[in-house]
C-alpha cells in the first residue's frame, strides 16, 4: 500500500485506504476499524502524497515529514496529538526545525502526529510516494 492510495476526507476523522470508484463518489475504508463507507463527491478527498508543510524554504511533502518522525522516533508512535499545544510545537520543531512557525497552526501539528500514528499502527514503516522514489533514482545513477 502505497501513500498516494490513504485519503483525509474533511469531514471525517481518520485516514482512509481508497478501495474502488462508486458512481457517486469513491469507496473508501477506514484504517482505524476497517470500516467501508462511500464518500460523496461533494467531500473533499484528498491523498497524504498531495499534502506538503509550510516551511521558511520551500514546502516539504508530508511524506518527508513521516519519514522524520520516523526516524526520530525510532519507529515509534510519536507525541500524543492531545498533548498542550507548547509540548506538539517542540515536538514538532525537534522533527521538522525549519517549519514556518506564522503558516503551521497547532491544529496541523495536531492532524500531522495524528496521521503518523494511525498509519504506524496500519503496518507503514515506509512513506514514500510513487513519484518520490522515481525522482530519487535519476538523482542516485549521476
Amino acid at each position: 500500500m502505497e501513500l498516494k492510495e490513504i485519503l483525509a476526507i474533511t469531514g471525517q476523522p481518520g485516514l482512509y485506504k481508497y478501495v474502488a470508484q462508486s458512481t457517486r463518489g469513491v469507496i473508501v475504508e477506514s484504517l482505524l476499524d476497517g470500516h467501508r463507507m462511500n464518500a460523496s463527491a461533494q467531500s473533499r478527498v484528498s491523498a497524504l502524497s498531495d499534502i506538503s508543510m509550510f516551511t521558511e524554504g520551500d514546502d516539504i511533502p508530508l511524506a518527508d515529514v513521516f519519514t522524520r518522525i520516523y526516524e526520530h522516533t525510532g519507529g515509534q508512535e510519536a507525541i500524543n496529538p492531545k498533548s498542550s499545544p507548547e509540548a506538539l510545537k517542540a515536538a514538532f520543531a525537534e522533527v521538522l526545525p525549519e517549519y514556518d512557525r506564522d503558516r503551521v497552526h497547532v491544529s496541523d501539528i495536531k492532524k500531522c502526529f495524528s496521521w503518523y500514528n494511525t498509519l504506524l499502527k496500519a503496518g507503514f514503516t515506509e512513506f514514500k510516494t510513487t513519484s518520490t522514489e522515481e525522482s530519487a533514482a535519476p538523482a542516485a545513477e549521476e
